[in-house]
């Protein structure tokens, strides 16, 4: 239905196939550096991060991190489980905020020796971002180094992850309250650049844990792609004062710049794509499940109050959406 982008992976397995993906159109290249549970898609060695980076900066492109530390994580989740300590609350202890920061740190190092452009994913705390700006060459960084969070690190806290249960687990967890607040400190600042949903689409059942209250057995990803301007609109606009014109910069011109896209997406000009959203801003409305587009209706935001309701939305010029109706389903996607 929509406009979409490739990102190719990096792993051990695959450095030589690097120059391919990008022939082939990839916008940039993702690693893992903790286990992110796909067989296919394992977390990066030190040596294979380093030589990655090394390949994406000659071929001219960005390398996205998801960056905690496997080490860390591991140790912590197996010491926790062998003490029977199963919950969502020992979930979200077994990946601190330290594993964030250790895992940044490293990347910021590689990237300075490699040139390499570089952009984390799911920053869950101001924390993380405090070390980035006590570089000493943080003005070199900021040229080649961005940061994104995602709408839910925004909105719950570890004490919703007890409250909603399975559909709330993401990694890295949802943190406390005062690690919310200092991310929208950031986003006020400047210092976080973008908003992604990171929407992870997993089925139901996967979400049932194998063994009866180990938490640690579920899959772990939040479905947040249709709530990401809402939460935004809420929280944000209206809870904290986040004019508009950020909100549009952090989730459509940041990321259409720092991923080649720009100028023909994430701004209204002539010659660029007709890609719009129209928002009532004085409606509001409550999420239900049937509400959701998504193929499995779950998310953590059921139930919860949002101010601007999106009315219509706008392809390259056609709208292929109206008030809570799919309205042109003959209209397809294209590659960008």
């Amino acid at each position: 239905m929509i406009d979409f982008g490739f990102w190719g992976g990096l792993i051990s397995e695959n450095i030589a196939d690097l120059k391919r993906l990008k022939e082939a159109g990839a916008v940039g290249f993702k690693a893992f550096m903790c286990d992110s549970d796909i067989e296919e898609f394992r977390q990066v060695d030190d040596h294979t991060l380093l030589k990655g980076m090394q390949i994406v900066a000659e071929l001219g492109s960005v390398l996205v991190l998801h960056s905690e530390s496997d080490v860390i994580t591991k140790q912590l989740a197996a010491l926790y489980q062998s003490q029977g300590r199963k919950t969502a609350r020992d979930y979200a202890a077994s990946r601190p905020v330290l594993s964030e920061i250790e895992t940044v740190n490293r990347a910021i190092a590689y990237a300075e020796i490699t040139g390499c452009k570089l952009h984390i994913v799911h920053v869950s705390s101001g924390k993380v971002l405090e070390r980035i700006k006590m570089k000493p060459n943080k003005e070199v960084l900021i040229l080649r180094f961005t940061v994104e969070t995602c709408p839910h690190y925004l909105c719950f806290t570890v004490d919703d992850i007890e409250r909603i249960g399975a559909v709330a687990k993401c990694a890295p967890p949802l943190r406390e309250r005062e690690n919310v607040e200092s991310l929208w400190e950031a986003l006020k600042s400047g210092e976080i650049d973008m908003i992604g949903s990171d929407h992870s689409p997993s089925p139901p059942a996967m979400k049932v844990a194998s063994d009866n209250g180990d938490f640690f057995s579920l899959w772990g990803g939040i479905s947040g792609a249709q709530t990401t301007l809402n939460v935004m609109l809420e929280e944000g606009d209206w809870r904290r004062g986040i004019p508009l014109e950020v909100i549009v910069r952090v989730t459509a011109t940041n990321p259409a710049k720092r991923f080649g896209l720009y100028p023909r997406k994430g701004t209204i000009a002539v010659g660029s794509d007709a890609d719009l959203t129209l928002v009532d801003l004085q409606s509001s409305f409550v999420l239900k499940e049937t509400d959701l587009l998504y193929r499995h209706q779950q998310s953590p935001y059921i139930g919860k109050s949002f101010r601007g309701i999106v009315t219509h939305t706008i392809l390259r010029g056609r709208v292929v959406f109206q008030r809570g109706e799919i309205i042109d389903s003959n209209i397809s996607g294209q590659i960008v």
